[in-house]
């Protein structure tokens, strides 16, 4: 016997809804895509259609291990806490303790609900996050723009006539920062209407292929070639701002120093396509700007995805249909909050500024190496790999020996985790449940799914679980975190003028909620306050709809509204933050230094995510492979064979060599997340590669937003056996 089950994909952020087949064991025997899933509407790619394997991964540990020396021991999860509780109880500052959140705390319910209190709990400001080794560039552009580092506009990808891409592959990684399952099949039909797919990229990459046009650029020089296009929509007088704006004036002279023949000098890109890009954008009936892990990982990260926000809002395409719109996630609740605000605290060692409470990761073993007053000795993880992930990866593989105690929640004993005291791993994919509160924020349409657990946890306790018990032996309290949160929510909402349940008993309402958990309980509380719930007088959406309808909801097209959206202390887009306009200073001074003769820059592989997908036999191999992607010309001029050496300022790997005409000369790419060798995960193992982070610098970053810099990364490359000294 068989059964059909319908859930959420959590391995990207496509969001894509996936059909499954169970046998009477509860194994999955096949994956489909979700045909009646009205967002996805059955895509699937090479990742969801594993997702069975990935579940029932023999590698994924299944009880608790307490590390004793060189050897691990299985053991029961009250032992496992009570080791937590001792551990933390030799730290006697908290000021002593850190948190890493890795990337798929994004994917998963327990991830988004429970991070904040547990940070909370621990009393710590040292949290570092896969978001520094990312997309805080971006973060911080909209806060300092909108007001809330969450505001960001995801482009109207199903009615927009232009679309300028830049650093972004969704061909590859099915979208970042813009949740759009199908994310091909809606470039193609951008085409098909008669739309009009510009891509800049220093690859010719599966969705550059994609596109109409494909512009090659030097890594690192974004920020130049925005500019260059904002300089000539004031030349050209193309500025045509919808909506009231602080600052044009100042953008306006920051321009007239990036003239088009000037950053085609630093960039690459011909004078005459920048001219030619910004009148198409001015132009076009609808246009919208996107760009994404390329721009935001380089060395002007922020002032790139300023310059995004800029040019969509010059061309007056912010906030409109086929432009740039903010969408409307179902569980957004909320009273205006006061102005954003970044640099509240700073790190120990570096001196490097906070943003959206988080400290940059290109830090973290400055805090655990510095002897003194509030140096780290305790680190909890939960769902990373910073070893792999973060830069210069090989000075936190040995910082993390120095720890006095660490705890890892994670599935996998990997490169990180091999170092921990305590791993808790959180139960398989289908024994949870799964709603996308982050993703959802950066949906190219508005829609809701909720996917219950599938199978029992069989004495296990959930992700939930394990993150509140942690939360509560970091307090020091006993109880029921979730009801003391659940009642905390309804008391704000009851106090807050326009919810739908000012002045309503607390006891009541909580009464009326819906859920088997605390976790379900508190998505049923925010669908209920969100924009289109019952409570809130707006719609009828609460846990029960999303239960009733298993497919998901399509709530409607994105639409107009930046007033309710901007937070900023005058009310209107802050054009010009001073924060900006002062790095611009930065920017004018490298505008005439020479590149290196040869960078390094990343790349996706749609069959991978980061570190974590690379113990599944149907995902490794073929085009999923740890090679160094390098021009011909390259190797015929540097003399190299099927092999080369890369060095770095801080490292050198030995790597097998791409030759490929579809990346610049001047420029090689190593794919990210790899380096298993000696991993305790066996397919990983298998397929090893190496670690690009080996090679990465942890002193570089992108000012502002203290964003590590894996893109533009100066090498030497020489045949094996030559080694040069970079």
């Amino acid at each position: 016997m068989t059964s059909t089950v319908h859930r959420t994909c959590p391995l990207c952020e496509a969001v894509c809804g996936l059909t499954l087949t169970l046998d009477e064991g509860g194994h999955v025997t096949s994956v489909r895509g979700d045909k009646d899933d009205p967002f996805s509407k059955g895509f699937i790619c090479p990742k969801g259609a594993s997702l069975g394997r990935l579940d029932e991964d023999p590698d994924r540990l299944r009880k608790p291990l307490i590390r004793e020396g060189d050897l691990w021991r299985e053991v029961g999860w009250d032992e496992a806490f009570a080791a937590v509780r001792a551990g933390l109880a030799q730290v006697a500052d908290r000021r002593s303790t850190a948190v890493y959140l890795g990337n798929p705390n994004a994917h998963s319910m327990a991830g988004a609900l429970y991070g904040a209190p547990l940070i909370k709990a621990l009393g710590t400001r040292n949290v570092f996050s896969a978001s520094t080794a990312d997309q805080m560039p971006k973060h911080v552009a909209s806060g300092l723009m909108f007001g809330h580092p969450l505001a960001i506009p995801v482009p109207d990808l199903d009615r927009t006539d232009y679309l300028l891409m830049l650093g972004a592959n969704p061909l590859e990684s099915n979208g970042s920062l813009c949740t759009a399952p199908d994310f091909p099949g809606r470039l193609k039909a951008l085409r098909g209407r008669g739309g009009r797919l510009v891509v800049v990229d220093p690859r010719r990459t599966r969705t550059a292929a994609l596109a109409d046009e494909h512009v090659f650029v030097r890594p690192g020089t974004d920020a130049y070639l925005l500019f260059g296009i904002v300089h000539t929509l004031f030349a050209e007088d193309l500025a045509r701002p919808s909506h009231p704006v602080n600052g044009l004036a100042e953008v306006r002279e920051a321009a007239k120093h990036f003239p088009p023949e000037a950053v085609s000098l630093r960039t690459g890109v011909p004078a005459e396509v920048i001219v030619r890009l910004a009148r198409e954008l001015a132009g076009a009936p609808t246009a919208a700007v996107y760009a994404r892990i390329g721009t935001c990982t380089a060395e002007f990260g922020t002032l790139a995805q300023w310059l995004v926000e800029v040019l969509n809002v010059l061309t007056g395409n912010l906030d409109r249909p086929g432009g740039a719109m903010f969408p409307k996630p179902a569980t957004e609740f909320g009273a205006r909050r006061r102005a954003y605000a970044m640099g509240r605290w700073r790190s120990r060692v570096r001196g490097l500024p906070e943003a959206g409470g988080e400290l940059p990761v290109a830090t973290l073993a400055d805090e655990i190496e510095t002897p003194g007053e509030g140096q780290i000795k305790f680190l909890l993880t939960v769902a990373g790999n910073p070893v792999l992930s973060a830069p210069h990866g090989d000075r936190l593989d040995a910082a993390f020996e120095r720890l006095d105690f660490m705890v890892c929640v994670d599935p996998y004993l990997n490169e990180t985790t091999k170092h921990a005291n305590v791993i808790l791993p959180p139960p398989r994919v289908l024994q949870s449940g799964h709603y996308d509160f982050l993703l959802l924020g950066f949906a190219v349409r508005n829609y809701a799914r909720y996917s219950p657990p599938l199978l029992p946890l069989d004495g296990q306790p959930s992700e939930a679980q394990i993150l509140a018990r942690l939360a509560m032996i970091a307090s020091g309290l006993e109880g029921d975190l979730d009801a003391f949160v659940i009642d905390e929510m309804l008391r704000k909402a009851a106090e807050t003028p326009g919810s739908g349940i000012e002045g309503r008993d607390v006891a009541e309402l909580r009464d009326l909620l819906e859920g088997e958990t605390g976790a379900e309980r508190r998505l049923d509380l925010m669908l209920r306050l969100g924009p289109y719930g019952e409570w809130a007088g707006k719609g009828d959406l609460s846990l029960r709809k999303l239960l009733d309808h298993p497919h998901g909801l399509d709530l409607g097209a994105l639409e107009p509204r930046l007033p309710e959206v901007l937070k900023t202390a005058s009310g209107v887009i802050e054009l010009a933050p001073p924060q900006l306009i002062e790095d611009v200073e930065r920017l004018r001074g490298k505008m005439e230094e020479a590149p290196p003769e040869i960078v390094l820059i990343g790349r996706r592989h749609l069959r991978s995510n980061n570190s974590w997908l690379h113990n599944v036999g149907t995902l490794v191999g073929g085009s999923n492979t740890c090679t160094l992607q390098i021009h011909p010309a390259d190797v015929a001029r540097l003399g190299l064979g099927g092999e080369a050496v890369v060095t770095s300022a801080k490292g050198r790997l030995t790597v097998p060599l791409e030759p490929t005409d579809t990346i610049m000369p001047g420029v090689v790419s190593l794919p990210h997340g790899w380096g298993h060798a000696g991993s305790a995960q066996s397919v990983a193992a298998e397929h090893a590669g190496v670690s690009v982070n080996a090679l990465t610098d942890e002193s570089t970053i992108d000012v502002p937003s203290g964003n590590a810099v894996f893109n533009g990364v100066p090498v030497t490359i020489s045949p094996t056996g030559v080694i040069t000294a970079h």
